[in-house]
């Protein structure tokens, strides 16, 4: 597990540390910084799986995460021309330190010098242990990509989710690698019964259909709903609903995880509505709990109260919850990110709120009142 993460001169994080849990949760206006901490790790991750990480550098553009050259990734007011990511690994009790030195122009930021990389390959961040899903995930369509390679080599749904029916329609008879994230309505212990209970919370009776067709090189794609004893006849997801697809491979990364395991994935709960965004919040608790690791971007505050129902309920033990509120100070004469640590006690309340934290709802409040 990423136990700590620190960042000097990336974009507005000038020198900017993250202590981790189990279930990271970073949010703050737009524009704030906060999804650069999940950028630095992708671009680790990018340069470590197109072997230049530890022979050449820092490689700015590429599948995960496209930067532009130096001058877009160097702080524009760092002290050095030096961009560094020191980042400490729980399995072993090993700190890396990643220093690149800057070049203006280049997609290609040059090693400083040698990484000590004992047991990298180990580490979830850069194996097959690992799961990214974009903000920018695939809305309703019938037909999805095929890829073996993706959801068996990798077990990856795609950045966008785009590999999720694939993934589906091959997995979806398998048993939950980890039982606790079993759905108490769930007929079954497989992936796909307990897609479809959760889901269920989220539009009632749901029932979903995943066909691989290679001699297509595509997935098919359907739902349909439980309508008293009966089940209704197939629906095309554009028929459907914008949030069903669009949370549909959040769920299935969450549940086809393992203990170990690291996911990162931004706003989890766009396009639901807000009980729907708390059962996700709920259920990354849930899965914290069981070993997983989940760095999470949201803007959502029905996510987070999800997450402090968790833990009032005793699923979820606080300390395996971390939360960075980032802001900025636009008086100040460094355009930098600061970060902020609000903590949840063991009832789920948190100990401070900074302006801007989740606090629209009082703000609104306040004026029709």
């Amino acid at each position: 597990m990423l136990e700590f993460i620190n960042i000097k001169n990336f974009k507005t994080l000038l020198n900017a540390s993250f202590p981790l849990s189990a279930l990271n949760l970073f949010s703050g206006l737009n524009g704030m910084g906060k999804s650069s901490l999940i950028q630095s790790l992708l671009l680790l991750r990018q340069s470590y799986e197109r072997n230049v990480l530890l022979s050449k550098g820092l490689l700015l553009n590429g599948e995960y995460i496209a930067i532009g050259t130096g001058k877009d990734a160097l702080s524009c007011d760092s002290e050095n021309e030096q961009i560094i990511f020191t980042i400490k690994w729980g399995e072993f009790d090993q700190v890396s330190k990643f220093e690149f030195d800057y070049q203006y122009d280049s997609d290609l930021m040059p090693l400083h010098q040698p990484v000590c990389c004992e047991s990298l390959e180990s580490i979830s961040l850069f194996n097959s242990n690992f799961q990214y899903l974009s903000a920018d995930r695939l809305g309703p369509q019938s037909h999805h990509q095929l890829s073996e390679f993706h959801i068996r080599d990798l077990k990856s749904l795609g950045h966008h989710g785009e590999y999720t029916v694939h993934f589906i329609a091959v997995n979806g008879s398998r048993e939950l690698d980890i039982l606790g994230l079993r759905h108490d309505k769930a007929i079954s212990n497989t992936l796909l019964a307990n897609i479809e209970a959760w889901m269920s919370d989220i539009t009632p009776g749901l029932k979903i259909k995943a066909v691989a067709q290679p001699q297509f090189n595509s997935a098919s794609l359907s739902y349909a709903f439980k309508q008293g004893l009966e089940v209704t006849e197939e629906f095309k997801p554009q028929n459907v609903g914008f949030g069903l697809s669009y949370v549909l491979p959040v769920v299935t990364s969450i549940l086809s995880a393992s203990e170990g395991d690291l996911l990162i994935i931004e706003n989890p709960e766009s396009h639901l509505h807000p009980a729907g965004q708390s059962i996700m919040g709920r259920l990354c608790a849930i899965a914290a709990i069981n070993g997983v690791q989940l760095i999470v971007e949201s803007h959502s505050d029905h996510f987070l109260n999800g997450i402090r129902v968790a833990v009032k309920h005793k699923l979820l033990d606080p300390d395996l919850v971390k939360v960075f509120f980032m802001q900025r100070d636009i008086h100040s004469k460094k355009h930098a990110s600061d970060v902020l640590y609000p903590t949840i006690d063991e009832q789920g309340r948190i100990d401070c709120w900074p302006d801007g934290f989740f606090d629209e709802w009082d703000r609104q409040l306040d004026q029709l009142l």
